[in-house]
């Protein structure tokens, strides 16, 4: 089923994965004694390239306290798309172009995701404009992969624009049209 986050999740890490493998490289990213993650597959010096994978979480994170904090209810496939997986953030081609799937790394970066959320929101209010909750970012630079919080639809948004266009009804059938970047 397309609107399955979890599995559409899952699907485009096996072929992040896959790519990697192919490479004979497996994904890498600087160790930051400073920001841990369950992703890091080894320990290692500050700044030394080492190998991570993406981490289901364990219900770890929940946006309850954001959405009390808000007064607002968040869409629930934005909500799952962000507490499946600790994980860097994924590379994609949409059929548009390339794009960038944000992701959090730890607890602490689910913690600025949702601090960066209520500045969003809090700014959409002022704008008068429909609350969107950004998921990615695009190869064109100001612009953004939101989920419409009242149609659930998933927009490209110019940053402190109204949506220009709908890409998707839904953040499942998004991710459905993705596929991971080579």
């Amino acid at each position: 089923m397309s609107d399955d986050i979890k599995g559409q999740l899952e699907r485009l890490i096996q072929e992040t994965l896959a790519i990697s493998q192919k490479r004979s490289q497996p994904l890498t990213i600087e160790y930051d004694k400073q920001w841990q993650s369950p992703c890091y597959q080894e320990e290692a010096e500050q700044g030394q390239l080492v190998s991570w994978t993406p981490v289901l979480q364990q219900g770890e994170c929940s946006f309850s306290q954001l959405e009390k904090a808000l007064e607002l209810t968040l869409d629930p496939q934005f909500c799952r798309y962000f507490t499946q997986y600790f994980s860097d953030n994924l590379s994609a081609q949409a059929p548009d172009g390339r794009c960038e799937l944000l992701q959090v790394w730890n607890v602490h970066d689910f913690e600025r995701l949702q601090e960066n959320l209520i500045g969003h929101v809090l700014m959409k209010r002022r704008l008068k404009q429909p609350v969107t909750l950004f998921f990615g970012l695009t190869d064109e630079e100001d612009f953004l992969l939101s989920v419409e919080n009242e149609t659930g639809n998933v927009v490209l948004e110019p940053v402190g624009k109204p949506a220009t266009r709908i890409l998707a009804p839904s953040l499942g059938a998004f991710l459905s049209s993705l596929q991971a970047a080579e």
